[in-house]
């Protein structure tokens, strides 16, 4: 069996914690945690490295000799935390990673002017402090130089993910696509629990009622998709009950606005009776 290659992981956060432990488990050897300059960064970055047998280092004292470096970094970072790291090591040879959603493989141009194979490849899946979530079963999104895709490929399957190629000028629509189903579902979530607040259910008790509800339609949604999902009073076409819900939103900052763009969204995409009574109603 081939050797797998030895990965050091620039960036110690919630990111970069995710894919060295589970690159470990993997079966490859993550060599060196690369930490940035605050004392929080370095104490996470000696906190993983313990953990997945490898050494902490920062820009100062990096060695960079692994056969990958993976910068997991945020997006404004990688050209800067590249430039800063392309003289510690002879980069020939080597395959340089990112993981930025939606810039691409170029923002290691510098990189790969000194040898290393580039490329992108960005996870969909939403990483955060206090939870780490399994990578099998995540769709990859990759481009670069086509060696170091050929590297990212058997990563990923050895993750037991879902690679896929997309170019570089489609990065921002897929970007944002993840932005609708992950942040911004937990923004219209937030509005959700205001909502609850003037139904006289505190905020704890609103995202424990809301988990059957949440769990049952994004089932029918991945099982019926959008239009079999789809239920409620907009459905229904019950122009009283929608009118009911604008009066008591006014009185919540913000819910009418967020209640409106999206009952015109399902209006626009999705199965509704009484449509034009329901949009006039929305108008008001």
């Amino acid at each position: 069996m081939a050797r797998k290659p030895s990965i050091a992981i620039v960036g110690p956060g919630s990111l970069g914690r995710a894919f060295a432990e589970s690159l470990r488990r993997a079966g490859y050897r993550i060599r060196e945690v690369v930490a940035g300059e605050s004392r929080a960064s370095r104490a996470k970055a000696k906190e993983l490295a313990a953990k997945t047998g490898a050494r902490a280092a920062t820009r100062k004292n990096a060695e960079l000799d692994a056969d990958i470096i993976w910068f997991c970094v945020p997006d404004r970072e990688i050209g800067r935390a590249a430039l800063n790291l392309s003289a510690v090591t002879t980069w020939k040879g080597k395959v340089a990673l990112h993981s930025s959603g939606v810039l691409g493989s170029d923002e290691l141009e510098v990189l790969h002017a000194r040898g290393a194979a580039v490329a992108s490849a960005h996870p969909l899946m939403t990483f955060v402090s206090g939870s780490q979530p399994t990578l099998a079963g995540v769709a990859f999104a990759i481009e670069g130089d086509p060696s170091a895709i050929r590297v990212v490929r058997a990563i990923v399957v050895a993750l037991k993910g879902e690679a896929f190629s997309i170019s570089k000028q489609k990065k921002a629509a897929y970007h944002a696509w993840g932005a609708f189903i992950s942040p911004l579902l937990v923004a219209a979530l937030a509005t959700a629990e205001e909502v609850a607040r003037a139904a006289g259910i505190d905020r704890t008790t609103a995202r424990r009622r809301a988990q059957p509800i949440l769990g049952q339609t994004l089932r029918n949604y991945a099982a019926l998709g959008p239009a079999g999902a789809f239920s409620g009073p907009l459905r229904r076409g019950d122009v009283a009950t929608i009118a009911k819900h604008l009066q008591v939103l006014s009185k919540i900052p913000g819910a009418r606005e967020v209640y409106v763009v999206l009952a015109r969204v399902a209006l626009r995409h999705l199965p509704a009776k009484n449509v034009a009574l329901l949009k006039k109603t929305l108008r008001r």
